[in-house]
This record gives C-alpha cells, structure tokens and sequence, in this order.
C-alpha cells in the first residue's frame, strides 16, 4: 500500500472539465490526487497544468473494470475522499445508447461506492444530475421531487444516487447545468451555454431547440467545485451524507441565454429555431436550500458575470499569452 492514505483523493473523471478543475483544486491545497479517466470523454489536454505534478497518479483505465478498480482501493488505502465524476455525461447519446449508459453510470458506480465503503475512505461524493427531475415542474425542484427520469441518462444518475442514500455513506451532490470555459472542441452533445458560445463565435445565431421557454439553472464551474469540495468536508472536516441540489435557485429561460450570448458577441438579429430533442425537462431549477443550510454553501458568480468569464477562460486556454 502507497503511504498516502489520508492526504489523498480519488477524481475519477479527472480529465473531463469538472474532474481536471477539481483536480487542480485539490493538488492546491496541498492533497494528493489518484486520477482514473479513459478519455472517453475526457481530454489529456484538460490535465496539462498537473500531469507532471509528482502528487498526481493516473491511470489511463475505465471505471467498468472492478478488478482494477479494486487494485486501486487496495494500492492505495483508506483515501480521505473518493470524487466520481466520470460518466456518460449526454442525455442525447444516452436516449441511443440506454444499456452502456446504465452499465457505466449506474453499476459500474455502485460497485465504487462499495469498494470505497469497504476500503474506508473517509468520504465519497457522486456527481448526480438535474436530470433525475422527470416529474413536471414549475418551481424550484426538492432533493424530495426527483422520479420518474425522462431518460436513461436521468435514470442512470437517480438510481445511484437512491443506493447512496439508502446506504448513509457519501453524498450525490445533483449539479444543474454546469457551464464555464473548457478546452474541448463543441460537439453535437455539448452544453447549450457551449453551443451557443461555439455558434456565435462563427458568426452564427444560436439555435433554440423547442420554443425557448424553457427554465435552466445555469451553474458556474467554479462554484461547482467549491461544492465538491464541501461534499467531501473540505474543509470542514465533516463529510455530507445524503442527497443534495447544486444550483443558483435562479432560473433562465433557453431564449433569454441566447439574447445574453447574442449581446456579447455584439450581433443583431434573432435565434434560430428547431424541434425540441426527445428526453429535455422543460422547467430545470434548483431549490438549493438544503446545500446551504448544511454547509454554508451559496454560489458566487451570477450567469451575468459567468459568461463573460467563460469566454474570457476559454480564449485564454487556447492561448495562454492572453492571460
């Protein structure tokens, strides 16, 4: 066994833009970090600032190898934290791929949540989804509210994070739409903050799937990791238990995202406009009072100012003299 122990984390997920920011956070403060990515979705790009750092291990490996994964638990001990943020992360490529989706999120995800029990480690903090909310909203969802996913990705995510519950140990911390700046190419399962960003960058309205009316809760990536941080009990030293919201409590509807997007690129005009995608919520708001009343927590960058920071971040990871 490697004398890290109690001074180490494990990000799986490490190289996908929440993992990688997280991992920088935590190699910050002076924690030592076991990272597991496969690149699936993930980029080697993403791990450029700490790759090379000697409290940083990876492991180029899938979280669907429970032989290995196990190793991991062994070689590396009762570790302070276990952080599982690698996923297919789409609601769209799950709707097509519904079985890998339940393999990798759901069981591959309850077999770490054992291993990590049974090894010790002090906490573990699953990144849960909004998407879990398949029931018809119109307020700000409860931790109470999730069932009834309208898709396999939601499903996948609700289920984990049920057993998680059930169990008393560890926490699903159910993030809303995480946006801020990334060094991943736009794809056809991006973000809509990112596709639209990607659309106007190209001279090029943003398109609205379905009629634009409906609600997100739009989070920056910064104050997502400062809850995983706070997920884990750093630092207060206390680990959540249970099943958390993670959202600003504020609600923007799609089209006026894109109107924002559409100031700041300084282009006039309308959105665009196409059918609504099969599996999409139409209200997705976060009642965080839960979070806040536990751990204090309160999201610091409203989306007014989190755009404008993204698109800074994001030209400065494409050239670093920028910054």
């Amino acid at each position: 066994m490697e004398n890290t122990s109690r001074s180490c984390c494990m990000v799986t997920g490490c190289a996908g833009n929440v993992g990688s920011n997280l991992t920088k956070a935590l190699l910050s403060q002076g924690f030592g970090v076991v990272g597991v990515d496969n690149f699936f979705s993930g980029l080697a790009s993403n791990m450029i600032d700490f790759m090379d750092h000697p409290a940083f291990h990876f492991h180029k490996r899938s979280i669907t190898e429970k032989d290995f994964m196990a190793e991991l638990y062994e070689k590396y001990g009762a570790l302070l934290a276990v952080f599982h943020l690698a996923a297919i992360i789409s609601v769209p490529y799950s709707m097509d791929h519904a079985q890998e989706t339940l393999e990798i999120n759901c069981d591959a995800s309850l077999s770490l949540h054992k291993l990590a029990k049974e090894s010790g480690c002090g906490a573990f903090v699953f990144a849960g989804s909004a998407a879990e909310y398949g029931r018809p909203l119109s307020q700000p969802a409860r931790e109470e509210d999730a069932g009834d996913p309208l898709s396999p990705y939601g499903l996948s995510k609700h289920l984990v994070s049920l057993a998680i519950e059930e169990s008393g140990y560890g926490c699903s911390l159910r993030f809303f739409n995480i946006y801020g700046p990334t060094r991943s190419k736009p794809g056809p399962y991006d973000g809509v903050v990112r596709l639209f960003l990607n659309r106007t960058e190209l001279g090029l309205a943003p398109t609205i799937l379905g009629d634009g009316r409906q609600m997100r809760d739009f989070l920056f990536l910064g104050d997502a990791v400062r809850a995983l941080l706070m997920g884990a009990g750093i630092p207060s030293g206390e680990p959540l238990r249970g099943v958390y919201n993670v959202g600003t409590g504020q609600g923007t509807s799609i089209e006026q995202l894109a109107h924002r997007v559409m100031r700041l690129a300084k282009m006039n005009g309308k959105p665009e406009y196409a059918p609504m995608r099969q599996g999409d919520i139409r209200f997705s708001v976060a009642d965080n009072s839960k979070l806040k009343r536990d751990t204090k927590w309160t999201p610091d960058t409203r989306l007014d100012r989190g755009l404008p920071l993204t698109i800074e971040g994001m030209l400065k990871l494409r050239d670093p003299r920028t910054s």
